[in-house]
C-alpha cells in the first residue's frame, strides 16, 4: 500500500513511496502532526543515487517492525536533499554539530517546533561495528522525548540559537587586496597531492572549482606549477576509473587516492564542471585529449541525460540490479567474447583489464598502457592501435548498452541546468560545435518558458513545474549561463532575461544589513533558520555565483550597481576565504576577476555573417578567464552601443573599464591586442 509520499515528483521520494514507513513530505500536515499528537519528527534525507539511502531503505524503512516503530513514535518526513537544499543545510549543520561529521542518509529528530535535538547519517538494522541500530536509536530517542523531555528541549533550544547565532555575519575590516589571492592559492597548494593528483587523499574528489581557480592563478602569476598542477590532475582524473572510457563523463569521486574505483554514481553538476576545466586546458594547450574529454563528456549528457524538453536529468544511479558499479565492470573472458582474442588482448592492456581484476574480481576500465607500447608489443602502428581501440570501444558500448542499466533521476533542477548550460555554450562556441550551442539555448529556453509561474522562478521540473520555488542557487547559476549565452549565442534576449532575473534575486535574497544573499527567499516558508552560506560544496555557493554574475553585469554593462553589492559579500567572506581557501574556491575566482583588468570584447558586426565569425573565434580560441563579450549590431547591449565598424567591415573593440585600444577589422591584429601582457590578466 503506499503512503503519502505517492503523489509527489521528486524520484527520491516516489523510490519510499511503497515503505510501510508512514511517510509525509515536509510541509504543514507533517508539522501540524507533530504538535497535535506531541510527538517528535524524525527527518530523513537523501537523493535518488545515493547508495547508502538505498541500502538503508532496503534494510530498515523496508522492515515491518521497524516501519512500526517509526509510526508508533515519530511523525516521519522524507527529504530529496536536491529539491530543498534549505533543509537539507539547516539539519546538516545541526548534526555536524553534533557529531562532528556528516553525509547522507541524514537522519535528524526535531522537535514538533522543527527544531534538532539530535541526528545521524547511516544507521543499520543491527548492532555492529561500534554502531548503534536504528532501531535502538529510535527507542532511545522515544524514551528521552518522554522521560526526559525538558532536556530534549532546553538542548533543541540551545543547538537552534547556536545555528541562528552563526548565520549573523559582519564585514571583515581586515584589507581587502590582491594579496589575499596570493595568500589563497599558497593555502590551496599546500593540499595538492602532487604524485596522482587533486586535492588531499582517499576518498577523492575531482573539486573542479578549486582546479578553476589554480588555473586563474597560473594566468595571474605566471606561475609553470599552477598549470602543471591542473594538466596533471586533469590528466590522472581522466585516465582512471573516474571518468567512464566507453560512454563518456565522469562519476562522483573514488574511493581510493589514485583515481581507480568510483562511487559509480554520475551527477550533472560533476560533469558540467570538469568539462569546462578541460574545455579551459584546451583552450590553453590546443592539445586533442583535452578537447576529446570534454565532448565525450558533453556527447553522454546529450545522449543519455536530455530530456524531451530539452533539459538536463540530475543523476544517474552507483547501483544496478542492486550492486553497486555492475554496469560498469568488465571480466577479461566478457571482453574476448565481444572483441575476439586478439583486440580483446590489446583492450586489455590498454585499459587494465585483469584475470584478477580491480574491483571485486571485476575490471574497472582505466588508461593503463600507453599507445605507443602497445604499438612496439604487436609491431604495428600508433594509429593503427588507435583506431583498434575506437572501433572496440564501440563494440563494447553497445555490449554494455544490453545490460540493466542504473537508476536514473529524472528530475530537472534549475541551478544544475545551468551548469550544464553554460558548459554548453562556450564548448559550442570554443569547438565550434553549434549542436552544443543549440542544446544549451534549448535548455535555457525550457527554463524561462516552463520553469517561470507567474513571474516566479521554480526549482525543478519533472512531469511540470515543482511547488517549490527557486532558491538563490537557481537564481544565480541562471544568470551566469544567460551572460554566458548572451556572449556565445550573440543574442541580446538573454542579457536582459539575465538583469531581469538579478533585479528579482537582488529583490528577494539580498540582506541590506549584513551585505550578502540569504540563501532563500524572503516569503519562503518559515525556517528555524534562514540559511546563507559561501562555501562551495561541491557545486558553487549561491553567493559566490551572485557575487560573480554581479561583477560580469556591470562589466558588460558599467552598471555600478551591480559591483556594490559584489564588494559588500567579498568583506563579509574575506576572512573564510583566508581561512579555508580550498572551500571558497568559486568566490576566490570571482575576486580575481574583480582585482583584474575587467577586458571588455565587443565585435560590432552582423551575427552569422563568417568575418564576424572569425573574430569571435579569435577571442574564443584563447584562455582569457577575465574578459566579457558582447557581439552584434550597436542595439544588443551596452558593451556595442555607439560602435561603428570601420570601412563597413565587422569590427573588434579591445576595452579595460571601457577604455578601448584602437578597433581592429582583422584577426591577426585583434590577436596581437589579446596577447597584450598589459591588460589580460
Amino acid at each position: 500500500m503506499a503512503n503519502r509520499l505517492a503523489t509527489e515528483k521528486s524520484p527520491y521520494l516516489l523510490q519510499h513511496a511503497h515503505n510501510p514507513v508512514d511517510w509525509y513530505p515536509w510541509g504543514r500536515e507533517a508539522l501540524d502532526k507533530a504538535k497535535r499528537e506531541d510527538k517528535p519528527i524524525l527527518v530523513s534525507i537523501g537523493y535518488s543515487a545515493c547508495h547508502w539511502c538505498h541500502v538503508m531503505e532496503r534494510e530498515s524503512f523496508e522492515d515491518d517492525e521497524i516501519a512500526r516503530l517509526m509510526n508508533e513514535h515519530f511523525v516521519s518526513v522524507k527529504v530529496d536533499r536536491e529539491e530543498r537544499p534549505d533543509l537539507d543545510a539547516i539539519y546538516m549543520e545541526a548534526v555536524q554539530a553534533l557529531t562532528g561529521q556528516g553525509g547522507w542518509p541524514l537522519n535528524v529528530f526535531l522537535t514538533p517546533d522543527a527544531e534538532p535535538f539530535y541526528g545521524g547519517t547511516y544507521f543499520p538494522p543491527e548492532t555492529g561495528r561500534g554502531m548503534p541500530s536504528w532501531p535502538q536509536v529510535l527507542r532511545s530517542i522515544a524514551e528521552a522525548y518522554r522521560q526526559r523531555r525538558d532536556d530534549v528541549f532546553q538542548n533543541a533550544a540551545a543547538l537552534t540559537e547556536y545555528m541562528r547565532q552563526a548565520q549573523r555575519l559582519k564585514q571583515s575590516h581586515a584589507d581587502l587586496s590582491p594579496d589575499l589571492l596570493r595568500m589563497a592559492y599558497d593555502g590551496v597548494m599546500e593540499q595538492a597531492d602532487w604524485n596522482r593528483g587533486g586535492f588531499g587523499a582517499a576518498p577523492k574528489f575531482p573539486q573542479p572549482l578549486a582546479l578553476e581557480f589554480v588555473l586563474r592563478m597560473y594566468r595571474r602569476f605566471g606561475d609553470e606549477e599552477a598549470r602543471s598542477f591542473v594538466e596533471l590532475t586533469a590528466q590522472k582524473m581522466g585516465a582512471g576509473g573516474l571518468f567512464d572510457h566507453l560512454g563518456g563523463g565522469f562519476h562522483r569521486y573514488t574511493v581510493d587516492g589514485a583515481w581507480v574505483v568510483p562511487h559509480f554514481e554520475k551527477m550533472l553538476y560533476d560533469n558540467a564542471l570538469l568539462a569546462r576545466v578541460y574545455l579551459q586546458l584546451f583552450q590553453l594547450t590546443h592539445e586533442r585529449w583535452y578537447r576529446s574529454t570534454v565532448e565525450q563528456t558533453l556527447d553522454y549528457l546529450l545522449r543519455d541525460m536530455r530530456s524531451p524538453e530539452g533539459g538536463f536529468y540530475s543523476a544517474e544511479d552507483a547501483d544496478s540490479e542492486g550492486s553497486e558499479g555492475k554496469y560498469y565492470v568488465w571480466t577479461p573472458g566478457e571482453i574476448e567474447a565481444a572483441l575476439g582474442p586478439d583486440e580483446a588482448e590489446i583492450v586489455a592492456w590498454r585499459m587494465g583489464v585483469r584475470p584478477e581484476g580491480n574491483f571485486e574480481g571485476k575490471s574497472i576500465l582505466t588508461i593503463s598502457m600507453p599507445i605507443p607500447e602497445i604499438a612496439e608489443r604487436r609491431s604495428i602502428t600508433p594509429e593503427n592501435v588507435e583506431q583498434i581501440l575506437s572501433e572496440a570501444r564501440q563494440r563494447l558500448f553497445q555490449v554494455r548498452s544490453s545490460r540493466v542499466p542504473p537508476g536514473k533521476d529524472t528530475k530537472i533542477l534549475v541551478s544544475w541546468n545551468a551548469l550544464a548550460i553554460r558548459a554548453f555554450a562556450e564548448a559550442g562556441r570554443i569547438l565550434n560545435r553549434p549542436e552544443y550551442l543549440d542544446a544549451a539555448k534549448a535548455a535555457a529556453d525550457f527554463l524561462l518558458e516552463s520553469l517561470r509561474i507567474d513571474g516566479r522562478l521554480m526549482r525543478s521540473f519533472k512531469d511540470g513545474p515543482s511547488r517549490i520555488s527557486a532558491f538563490l542557487e537557481d537564481f544565480a547559476f541562471l544568470v551566469e549561463a544567460l551572460l554566458t549565452l548572451y556572449e556565445t549565442a550573440f543574442d541580446s534576449r538573454y542579457l536582459a532575461d539575465a538583469r531581469e532575473l538579478v533585479d528579482e534575486m537582488v529583490r528577494q535574497f539580498w540582506d541590506d544589513e549584513q551585505g550578502c544573499f540569504f540563501d532563500v527567499s524572503a516569503d519562503a516558508d518559515e525556517l528555524v533558520v534562514r540559511p546563507r552560506g559561501f562555501f562551495d560544496n561541491p557545486i558553487p555557493s549561491g553567493n559566490a555565483a551572485a557575487t560573480f554574475a554581479l561583477l560580469r553585469l556591470e562589466a558588460l554593462t558599467g552598471d555600478q550597481s551591480y559591483g556594490r553589492r559584489a564588494l559588500a559579500a567579498f568583506r563579509v567572506a574575506r576572512d573564510f576565504m583566508a581561512r579555508a581557501p580550498l572551500g571558497f574556491s568559486s568566490l576566490l575566482s570571482a575576486l580575481d576577476f574583480y582585482f583584474s583588468p575587467q577586458v571588455q570584447i565587443a565585435i560590432v558586426g552582423t551575427v552569422g555573417s563568417e568575418d564576424t565569425g572569425r573574430l569571435a573565434q579569435a577571442v574564443f580560441d584563447r584562455y582569457l578567464p577575465n574578459k566579457v563579450v558582447a557581439v552584434g549590431e550597436p542595439e544588443a547591449g551596452p558593451l556595442l552601443a555607439g560602435r561603428q565598424r570601420l570601412d563597413d567591415r565587422p569590427t573588434a573593440y579591445v576595452c579595460e573599464h571601457f577604455t578601448c585600444k584602437l578597433p581592429v577589422t582583422d584577426v591577426e591584429a585583434l590577436v596581437l591586442q589579446l596577447e597584450d601582457p598589459h591588460g589580460l590578466r
